[in-house]
């Protein structure tokens, strides 16, 4: 199951693609990681889609992520008599603490920590954007609000504050029942919404421990003043483009995309790129060159992943989706500008032994002309040093954790392979050839890189580089230091 390509797919299950027989085709077309979304499934559902994916990862003994997203608070409007108005622009809206009909006037507020946090001045989006209003005036139990893009304003829907920094954490009720169920029933990754500060990641990865990794989704422009923290806080990041593009001017939103991309590499922590990135093949068997071309930026921007949403999840064509997003990202790292491209920003190691021992990695790949760097990894840490690097050779980790393996699903580069600790260096070695050879990374007479730690199963300890290379059955012939 060695994929063509070093970015990851990561595609999102829903109606169109619950089935075991259609995750299986997904999977086989080049999905690595599965997103269950928690907005739209029951408990039942999750455990159904885990156990299906499960399935097919044992079924092809192949490591095969899942992401849960959780839902994260949502705030919307209260009812309106007759359930939609017309909002006219430059009027004074109200929103009030009390509970009656709306009208095009005024509108039920259900949500506390908006008349908390929020002050003149600030910006109200509602409708995922598409009404735009300025706050003029603040009192115990309503708000005042000048309409600077008016339209037509239906009942229940969300409202966004892009300025005000809201006194919540990310998990509501809802969020703390599903990440309960999720931890119980076995995840790799859990996806937070609406993070704002390095905080909230704190918060729940005191729940949560090391039984997944915390991904954290950008969306909120206060994650963005926060970022460096939240990004040392988290496993990996998420650019959560679509809510992003309601609370930021959209002509942003490809700049930020660029930055927190190299942050989380220059961390070391993967990134996955997200939302409307063929858009269109919910109703179409082809994208359009705009889609195409804004998967392979994100390809060339060195992320670690590309999300698909509802293009696998309600979609009409979610096969189609998936193998495109695989030919698109298999032509971008063929074309010759990719690596001097990808290669343009560089990433100074951290002063640690095991960032000392990535960039070596590297380098010695690159002259002494190798087919793969083996890195044998407990928790994942050596694996995601040297794909930091971005390297040009394959990387395959070994692990005797299946977590572990199926976590790295997501980073970039990494195939994953199960196997236990090595006993000996000699056996070390023979190990990382047999199985580099068994696999097609290495071909007779072919040389291989491994990194490890020594002493064996010590996580954290990475602090050996061998070279060695094969024979015509797959043995070490040689290795050196």
């Amino acid at each position: 199951m060695r994929r063509k390509r070093r970015v990851k797919v990561v595609a999102t299950l829903g109606p169109a693609s619950s089935a075991t027989e259609m995750i299986e085709r997904l999977f086989l077309a080049g999905v690595d990681v599965f997103r269950i979304n928690m907005s739209h499934s029951s408990h039942e559902t999750a455990r159904a889609l885990q156990n299906s994916v499960r399935w097919v990862a044992k079924r092809h003994r192949h490591p095969i992520g899942i992401l849960a997203d959780l839902q994260g608070p949502k705030f919307r409007v209260g009812e309106f008599a007759g359930g939609r108005v017309f909002v006219n622009d430059g009027a004074i809206f109200r929103f009030e603490r009390t509970e009656k009909p709306g009208s095009s006037e005024s509108v039920y507020l259900p949500h506390p920590q908006i008349f908390a946090a929020v002050e003149p001045g600030h910006m109200l989006l509602l409708d995922d954007g598409k009404l735009r209003m300025r706050v003029i005036e603040k009192k115990n139990n309503s708000i005042a609000a000048e309409v600077l893009v008016g339209g037509a304003l239906s009942s229940r829907k969300g409202i966004s504050l892009p300025d005000t920094l809201l006194p919540i954490g990310p998990l509501t009720e809802k969020d703390r029942a599903d990440l309960g169920h999720l931890l119980k029933i076995g995840v790799d990754w859990l996806a937070l919404s609406f993070i704002q500060r390095a905080d909230d990641v704190h918060e729940v990865r005191k729940l949560v421990g090391d039984r997944a990794a915390v991904l954290a989704k950008i969306e909120k422009p206060s994650a963005i003043v926060d970022l460096d923290a939240i990004i040392a806080a988290s496993d990996g990041l998420m650019v959560a483009r679509g809510d992003l593009g309601v609370e930021l001017p959209v002509e942003r939103v490809p700049g930020l995309q660029k930055q927190i991309t190299r942050k989380a590499r220059a961390a070391g922590k993967p990134v996955v790129v997200a939302t409307q990135m063929l858009e269109s093949m919910i109703s179409s068997p082809v994208p359009t060159r705009a889609e195409v071309s804004d998967v392979a930026t994100a390809v060339f921007d060195g992320a670690d992943a590309v999300m698909l949403s509802a293009e696998s999840a309600i979609g009409q064509f979610p096969l189609e989706a998936i193998q495109m997003m695989d030919r698109i990202a298999i032509e971008v790292e063929a074309d010759p500008s990719y690596d001097a491209i990808i290669h343009a920003t560089t990433t100074p190691p951290q002063p640690t032994g095991a960032d000392a021992i990535a960039t070596a990695a590297h380098a010695i790949a690159d002259t002494v002309k190798l087919s793969a760097i083996v890195c044998y990894t407990a928790t994942g840490s050596t694996a995601l040093r040297v794909t930091r690097e971005r390297p040009n050779l394959p990387i395959m980790g070994l692990t005797p954790v299946e977590s572990t393996a199926r976590r790295l699903s997501l980073v970039w580069g990494v195939q994953s392979v199960m196997t236990g600790d090595p006993a000996t260096l000699t056996d070390m070695v023979s190990k990382a050839c047999r199985i580099a050879f068994d696999e097609g990374f290495v071909q007779p007479h072919g040389g291989v890189l491994i990194t490890a730690g020594v002493p064996f199963g010590s996580p954290g300890a990475t602090n050996m580089i061998r070279i060695a290379f094969v024979d015509e059955n797959g043995a070490p012939v040689a290795e050196g230091r």
